[in-house]
């Protein structure tokens, strides 16, 4: 809990991305290594698919191939 005069961090979850979290944060993995970052809001990868982890670079994001409507090329009159 903060002490009286500290106000409440602001955390926001995402179902489908980070979380994000009011800076600045100290942000704690299981192996005790602790990163730190001063921004005033920072997004944390809880998919653990980051390149830059603990810290989200939207790896999470499904990579899909634009949908594309190319009209078939005229048939040649060879293929009738």
């Amino acid at each position: 809990m903060p002490r009286s005069s500290e106000r409440a961090r602001h955390v926001t979850v995402d179902p489908d991305g980070p979380l994000l979290v009011e800076g600045p944060v100290e942000v704690v993995v299981d192996d005790g290594t602790v990163f730190v970052s001063q921004r005033f809001t920072v997004a944390i990868c809880t998919c653990q698919r980051s390149r830059n982890y603990p810290w989200c670079d939207t790896s999470h994001r499904r990579r899909t191939k634009p949908q594309t409507d190319h009209a078939r090329p005229p048939a040649s009159d060879s293929e009738a």
